[in-house]
């Protein structure tokens, strides 16, 4: 992914000051799992608070995202522990979320199917974080996915928050569960089949941080 987006030189603006402080990358990618982990929880829950609420928690776990990685980049505390943690940590909030949206609509409009298109799409995006991770780590001229007109297809993630708070949750659902298998496939597809270039890989721009 790209490291120079839209939302990438808004947050580099707020965590510029932080690189003359004890705050280190890792700090600020242990505060996004814990929002993303606290957004899952409330759409678990359901209803219309719980649902804005974890909107909110939602986006500001995307943001710490972006943070993490430009913190690293700006302060120079880079390393391969602090990318796999950011990757897994992304893996794990933007999966969970969906899973518990899931649960959340079971007594809605979509009834027990709700918990099924969570788990769906949450098992989706799981692999392809783990089919990202397979692509970093093969030869230097991999395919890698940039960025367009300032935006990372991650920053799609974007309209969560917003879809929640329009009060568009089952479509959403509907959507994620759609969408994100197809996506999986793709990727899977464009993963080239040749031996890894070596345990370093080729980190991601948000991802690559240090303790």
């Amino acid at each position: 992914m790209s490291h120079d987006t839209w939302i990438h030189r808004c947050v580099r603006l707020g965590v510029r000051p932080l690189t003359a402080t004890p705050v280190a990358p890792n700090h600020l990618t242990t505060l996004r799992l814990l929002t993303g982990l606290g957004a899952s929880l409330l759409l678990a829950v359901g209803g219309a608070a719980a649902l804005g609420w974890a909107a909110g928690l939602f986006l500001l776990s995307l943001l710490l995202d972006r943070a993490d990685g430009e913190l690293a980049r700006l302060s120079g505390k880079q390393s391969p522990f602090g990318h796999r943690y950011d990757l897994v940590a992304d893996g794990v909030c933007n999966s969970l979320a969906f899973v518990g949206l899931g649960f959340g609509l079971r007594t809605g409009a979509l009834g027990p199917w709700a918990v099924f298109m969570g788990m769906l799409a949450g098992l989706a995006i799981a692999a392809m974080f783990h089919l990202l991770w397979r692509l970093e780590r093969v030869a230097a001229n991999a395919p890698s996915l940039g960025s367009v007109a300032g935006f990372d297809p991650d920053d799609a993630l974007l309209l969560v928050p917003v879809l929640l708070w329009l009060g568009l949750a089952e479509y959403l659902l509907v959507a994620a569960a759609a969408a994100a298998p197809a996506c999986a496939v793709i990727l899977y597809r464009t993963l080239p089949r040749h031996r890894p270039a070596g345990r370093g890989g080729h980190p991601r721009g948000d991802s690559v941080q240090g303790p």
